[in-house]
């Protein structure tokens, strides 16, 4: 089998640091985190000390929800009986429930043992029969998960994966810090979640670039955003292709237990809530195109997106009409979701 794990950034950030004849002195850190790179920039204020806190904040989120971190809540959850967790963790597996409801089961945290089974996140992916899936399906579902304020249990042999919101979460709670330490702007990348902080040069938004699906180190299209998370989902950053060609990719369709086969490549959820754009820009990934545009229509007010498809077309929502661009002539065809 032939595997490709892509550490590219879903949403690039192009930054332009002068206007008006001043130039900000934006300074950057980068570290490895929850398995990807993630960056940071900020200007004015207590850069080093931001910069600090962030990695710290990140390092704390990591050890206490990744489900591969030895003594993890996560990981203590997954190894069977009653757990007693953080308050922290437990409101946010109760988020993670309350999405999976909202979202008729398209984001499900536990999906996480046929996510290992397929182990498309691994060196050794490997192709589950249909016997192999209607074996594991059973475990997949909100059901199987009981808390009682912070006392969480699993029903036998079911797990949990919170790497579908994790990221989000963190980007909201390195968001609060640009305040505490008095930055004047700033961004940050985890992965692909991204989140803008004031402006570029004091008035004008930061950039962000949607990767073109197609060709990754292009761009799709270009949005404005200031105080904004966005984040990205598509079946081209993590994938495998089995002997006999067949690629498959990263996300899993709590539905079929199989990777998703959707008519869409990458969604982008821009939102005030980084969870909620995490899990959305998954589950709406998994709906495909009619059933993202659908469950947009019926939460216009949680979000904006943009949805690139497999027969070339961005489409955008009219939030976003004043501050996406793309390249008139391009690869794809823009047109406003109505």
């Amino acid at each position: 089998m032939k595997r490709r794990i892509s550490f590219l950034l879903l949403l690039g950030l192009v930054l332009s640091l002068t206007a008006c004849g001043h130039r900000h002195d934006v300074q950057t850190h980068q570290i490895f985190a929850m398995d990807t790179v993630m960056d940071f920039a900020a200007y004015g204020g207590d850069t080093q000390g931001f910069f600090t806190a962030a990695t710290q904040e990140i390092n704390r989120l990591e050890a206490l929800l990744s489900r591969t971190r030895e003594g993890s809540d996560i990981a203590h959850i997954n190894a069977g009986g009653t757990v007693s967790v953080s308050v922290e963790t437990a409101a946010l597996l109760q988020e993670a429930l309350d999405y999976a409801q909202v979202t008729g089961g398209s984001f499900d945290m536990t999906v996480a043992p046929l996510v290992n089974a397929w182990g498309i996140h691994t060196e050794t992916p490997r192709v589950l029969t249909q016997a192999d899936i209607d074996a594991l399906l059973p475990l997949v579902g909100s059901e199987h998960v009981h808390i009682d304020g912070t006392t969480v249990q699993l029903d036998p042999d079911c797990a949990i994966d919170l790497g579908g919101i994790a990221k989000g979460y963190a980007s909201m709670r390195v968001a609060q810090l640009f305040e505490v330490y008095q930055i004047e702007g700033g961004w940050v990348s985890l992965g692909g979640n991204v989140y803008t902080y004031g402006t570029k040069d004091g008035k004008a938004p930061w950039l962000v670039s949607i990767r073109d699906p197609q060709s990754p180190a292009g761009t799709a299209a270009m949005v404005g955003l200031s105080h904004k998370f966005a984040v990205t989902s598509g079946g081209y950053q993590r994938y495998f292709t089995a002997e006999d060609g067949t690629v498959y990719q990263h996300i899993i369709d709590p539905a079929t237990g199989a990777p998703a086969r959707s008519d869409l490549l990458s969604v982008t959820i821009i939102s005030d809530n980084g969870t909620m754009a995490d899990a959305y820009s998954t589950a709406l990934y998994v709906m495909g195109a009619q059933g993202a545009a659908d469950f947009w229509r019926s939460h216009r007010d949680a979000f904006d997106m943009v949805l690139i498809t497999s027969d070339g077309k961005v489409l955008y929502t009219p939030g976003l009409e004043t501050s996406l661009t793309w390249e008139e002539g391009g690869s794809y065809k823009a047109s406003i979701l109505t």
